[in-house]
């Protein structure tokens, strides 16, 4: 296996998103050992035949741990992360845990990474332990915006990838 990964949705490069959620792979396991910025892989999301993406797809999907990452919009996750998505193969496309991140304007999204991205990454095979994560999107740079989540649900991944937090 990989390790972590890191996979941000946002159509805007280095967003706040990939903040977040090297942010939350840093608390949970240190720097992550992949990070995908989806939207810097242009055209190559488009070719089913691209050997960049492919290669990523085969990575992420022996990843311990991949941080899924996308702004909620319109109540769901990005187009973007879902072309992405589309290349894993169901049920084993994803071996290892995986977390939902969404940021998004307000509380009124707050369900999102458990209602729309958790049953995506559970298709493709992951294991998604505690509940999705949800961050205001002004708070994505405060620590405190993700303690209680963090004191919830990083005891069972460390349980998971084997080792103490």
């Amino acid at each position: 296996m990989t390790g972590i990964a890191v996979v941000a949705g946002n159509p805007k490069a280095a967003s706040r998103t990939l903040a977040a959620a090297r942010h939350l792979a840093s608390e949970l396991a240190g720097e992550p050992d992949l990070v995908v910025d989806l939207a810097s892989l242009g055209a190559d999301l488009l070719d089913w035949h691209s050997e960049t993406v492919g290669a990523l797809v085969e990575e992420i999907g022996r990843s311990d741990l991949v941080i899924v990452a996308s702004p909620t919009y319109k109540g769901a996750y990005t187009g973007l992360l879902k072309l992405f998505l589309d290349r894993f193969p169901g049920g084993t496309g994803l071996n290892g845990l995986a977390v939902p991140l969404m940021l998004g304007g307000g509380p009124a999204h707050a369900l999102a990474p458990e209602l729309v991205l958790r049953p995506v990454l559970t298709e493709l095979g992951a294991t998604v332990p505690g509940r999705g994560l949800f961050v205001i999107d002004s708070e994505f740079d405060d620590p405190g915006a993700y303690t209680e989540w963090l004191t919830a649900t990083a005891p069972i991944i460390h349980a998971h990838l084997g080792h103490k937090g």
